[in-house]
């Protein structure tokens, strides 16, 4: 089977804000390989904390990728990514060692009980919409049918400031050692 013929384009959110945040980002990246391919990384963003204001700040990328699992496979493999990287239950929007979302899968719109792309809850989250309007701004949401700038323009960014231009995750983690 060929990859590049084969493959769907996915869009990733990543963000952690417990332990080693920029550690933990790059070593999933580093763990997608080879259920899923990067291709591009954003900017990484340091946020305020979302829902349940008393926890550390997050930081935050989103990863443009591509890979053969199909909707259900990749959500599991993610889910268990964030597991291997220590994540525990929690309260909903609480502080986690790695959250990895499905953003977009190609153009699809997904409305399953377990699995909804794209994410619902998209529209109103600077924290993903600026690292992936960096990545892809006139993309339109198949669920809303807005640009992601669009969207972007609509979202107080007071609590996002930028980290680093990139996530070179080899670096960091060999200067980790």
């Amino acid at each position: 089977m060929n990859f590049a013929t084969k493959a769907q384009r996915i869009y990733l959110a990543l963000g952690a804000n417990l332990d080693d945040r920029l550690g933990n980002l790059c070593r999933a990246i580093d763990s997608f390989a080879p259920q899923i391919q990067t291709l591009r990384i954003s900017p990484i963003y340091e946020t305020a904390p979302w829902g349940v204001l008393d926890q550390p700040a997050f930081l935050n990328l989103v990863v443009e990728a591509d890979t053969l699992l199909k909707p259900h496979d990749l959500l599991v493999y993610l889910k268990r990514l964030e597991k291997e990287a220590g994540r525990k239950p929690t309260i909903r929007n609480g502080p986690r060692t790695l959250d990895l979302d499905i953003i977009f899968y190609g153009d699809q719109l997904i409305e399953e009980e377990d699995l909804q792309i794209p994410h619902p809850r998209l529209a109103g989250r600077a924290f993903v919409l600026k690292p992936l309007a960096d990545l892809i701004p006139d993309f339109i949401n198949p669920r809303s049918g807005e640009r992601v700038r669009d969207m972007l323009a609509q979202c107080d960014l007071s609590g996002i400031q930028p980290v680093r231009q990139s996530c070179d995750c080899h670096t960091i983690l060999a200067s980790a050692d």
